[in-house]
């Protein structure tokens, strides 16, 4: 075999094993879209995996704005406390104007357990907007 023939084998087994280890790094990302719906979210629970990132589609269908917040309960504590007036830099913390789609990514940890998702809007926690999800 000529060093040619060798450093593009070896180049080609170098990808293959590079393209592998991506996969298993970066598995497919899940996308779960919920719908809210008179100040209501479409669904009150999400089952996920330890480990796993969901892209979550936020579809506002009321003519008034809502946040869609994923944390446990110090997180939901803070924002039902606080003052943010909008959301969107950090995974899994999102403003959904009305009549809006927004899009939030959120990888959840690697152990079982639980965390809430939640709309923090003044009285709308209260009115019932949030639900669980379920590592397990």
């Amino acid at each position: 075999m000529t060093r040619l023939r060798v450093a593009g084998v070896l180049a080609g087994l170098l990808l293959a094993g590079a393209l592998v280890g991506w996969g298993r790094a970066n598995p497919a990302i899940r996308t779960v879209t919920i719908t809210i719906h008179f100040s209501h979210f479409s669904t009150s629970q999400i089952d996920v995996r330890p480990g796993e990132t969901v892209r979550f589609v936020i579809d506002n269908t009321d003519p008034i704005d809502h946040e869609f917040i994923i944390g446990g309960q110090h997180v939901q504590q803070v924002h039902e406390k606080g003052t943010e007036p909008s959301h969107g830099a950090k995974p899994g913390e999102v403003s959904v104007p009305a009549g809006t789609t927004q899009v939030t990514t959120y990888t959840f940890p690697d152990s079982v357990g639980q965390l809430e998702f939640a709309c923090h809007l003044p009285g709308h926690y209260a009115y019932g907007m949030h639900g669980l999800l379920l590592i397990r």
